[in-house]
């Protein structure tokens, strides 16, 4: 992970986090209903075209043993920024803590999701924030290998930046690589020091194929 790219642009690709035979093994969870606690038709709500699904408890062992080993790699940059920001840093050491603080404060649906697109499907620009607790970094994990079994379908971060227009990154998502993002927004220099740069996040049309992805969110939902 390259934070020095992850303060610049506000995400940045991690090293293989799973398997070729794990991104598999992960995907084909999703036709298994009775692990998810609902489904989202994206283009019901008008989120984009596609569907997502989001996992409930227990959490498949592979997708809890992620989100415990990354949420305390994640956690120095998060106190980081928000130093930067003059905001407070609620984070305990330890994911089970903060989940904790999450359920005290109503926050009990557990957030981490499995998404499939098609040919033709994409997803509109959009925060996971869920509640009033938000961890500031999520990872989402590339489960098929573009190029080969999709095409399109680039990860789309856009950022407003002050005063100026806004700047969209796009990333492929290797197999098995997780791309550490921000969820709400990124510090920026101003002229008074730091600043809030507003983020959103989404994927663009998936020209052909079958595109599976994890997303790890470390804050559960209201």
């Amino acid at each position: 992970m390259n934070i020095e790219e992850l303060d610049a642009y506000g995400c940045t690709l991690t090293e293989p986090l799973l398997t070729p035979a794990q991104c598999a093994e992960i995907a084909r969870l999703y036709d298994e209903a009775g692990r998810f606690r609902s489904t989202v038709d994206m283009e019901r709500h008008r989120f984009g075209r596609g569907q997502y699904r989001y996992f409930r408890h227990p959490l498949p062992p592979p997708v809890a043993e992620l989100r415990e080993a990354l949420y305390p790699r994640l956690l120095p940059i998060a106190r980081d920024w928000a130093a930067r920001l003059g905001r407070p840093a609620p984070w305990p050491d330890d994911l089970g803590t903060w989940l904790d603080l999450c359920h005290q404060a109503g926050q009990t649906r557990p957030t981490p999701i499995l998404l499939r697109y098609r040919e033709g499907d994409w997803n509109a620009l959009h925060r996971d924030l869920y509640g009033d607790l938000v961890f500031p970094l999520q990872v989402v994990i590339g489960l098929d290998r573009p190029g080969d079994d999709y095409t399109g379908g680039e990860f789309m971060l856009v950022e407003q930046r002050p005063r100026a227009q806004s700047r969209g990154t796009a990333t492929l998502l290797p197999q098995g690589h997780g791309l550490v993002f921000t969820t709400r927004d990124r510090p920026v220099r101003s002229a008074r020091g730091w600043s809030a740069a507003p983020v959103r996040h989404g994927v663009s049309v998936v020209r052909s194929g079958l595109r599976h992805t994890l997303g790890l969110v470390f804050h559960d939902a209201a």
